[in-house]
């Protein structure tokens, strides 16, 4: 029944995720609004991030014909916020995730040809100023190589591009900081710490979410990259693009020097497209279901144990 609900493009369904996902966000910032009634204008602005990069990755999606006419990427994009919805606390990866969202807005597009040059300064940009919020975000900056090596293997320009809109922000930084602490580096602009402890996973609650997650994640991939030779061979680039920041987010996550899964929201959206992608081959409706149950019964669960 869910599946059947998004799987056409309309806009009930854009709407539907959204109350789904401001619901989400008034339950896990319930406590901050209780205690201090003084932050509702810092929650307001978490949740309007959190909703525009539900629009953001929805008009990515549409744009580069990334998935058929369904609903099924937004779908996942709301169910991976419900999984972890520990991502829906910290601004700070909620504004990085936008960034890095904005970023492979610009490197999905390259498949057009069209301002190519643009595109790439965008994207180093953004991934650049995703990393002031959150460093790790920085090895996104991988994919904008991927690209290149797709693309333009031989272009000495568009190779420069990129570390051309890295160095904009480090001047923007440096100017803001000249300007406001009289410093051209504060000791935050470089503090940068990583964990391979997972010991804060040592639950039952999250083992179940980490199984669902990654278990999930490597048999859809199978079919992803099984069927991409059927895809439209201009944007399978793309195809690749997306499963690459599958991958970096997977770092991304492994190296988080907090985890408590608010680390995976850099997966959120790769995730989406490719679980959309795998729920287009999928015949069998009742298998499709019996997916996005496990999405949602998993947390309840978890919470029960």
């Amino acid at each position: 029944m869910i599946t059947s609900i998004f799987s056409k493009s309309k806009p009930i369904n854009f709407i539907i995720v959204v109350v789904f996902v401001i619901m989400l966000f008034v339950i896990s910032n319930y406590d901050l609004l209780v205690a201090d009634f003084g932050t509702i204008s810092e929650m307001i602005f978490k949740l309007f991030v959190t909703l525009f990069s539900v629009f953001v990755l929805d008009f990515i999606i549409s744009k580069n014909s990334l998935t058929q006419r369904n609903s099924y990427a937004i779908m996942m994009f709301g169910l991976m916020f419900w999984l972890f919805p520990e991502a829906l606390k910290h601004s700070h990866l909620l504004l990085s995730n936008l960034f890095v969202l904005f970023a492979l807005r610009r490197i999905i597009s390259l498949h057009t040809k069209i301002s190519i040059k643009k595109k790439l300064f965008d994207a180093a940009f953004w991934i650049a100023l995703a990393t002031l919020f959150y460093f790790w975000a920085l090895l996104f900056f991988a994919i904008i190589i991927v690209a290149l090596i797709y693309y333009f293997q031989n272009d000495v320009k568009n190779i420069i591009i990129p570390f051309i809109g890295v160095a904009t922000v480090a001047v923007l930084l440096f100017t803001y900081n000249v300007i406001f602490y009289g410093v051209f580096i504060t000791d935050s602009n470089i503090t940068r710490f990583a964990s391979l402890d997972f010991t804060p996973y040592n639950s039952a609650q999250s083992i179940m979410k980490l199984t669902l997650l990654f278990t999930s994640l490597v048999w859809i991939l199978v079919f992803y990259f099984k069927n991409l030779a059927d895809k439209n061979k201009r944007l399978r680039p793309s195809y690749f693009l997306t499963a690459w920041a599958s991958v970096i987010a997977v770092l991304v996550a492994i190296i988080a020097p907090i985890k408590n899964g608010s680390e995976f929201i850099f997966l959120f959206a790769p995730f989406s497209i490719i679980m959309a992608n795998y729920l287009e081959m999928i015949s069998d409706r009742w298998f499709k279901e019996i997916f996005i149950v496990l999405f949602l019964m998993v947390p309840i669960v978890g919470l029960l144990l």
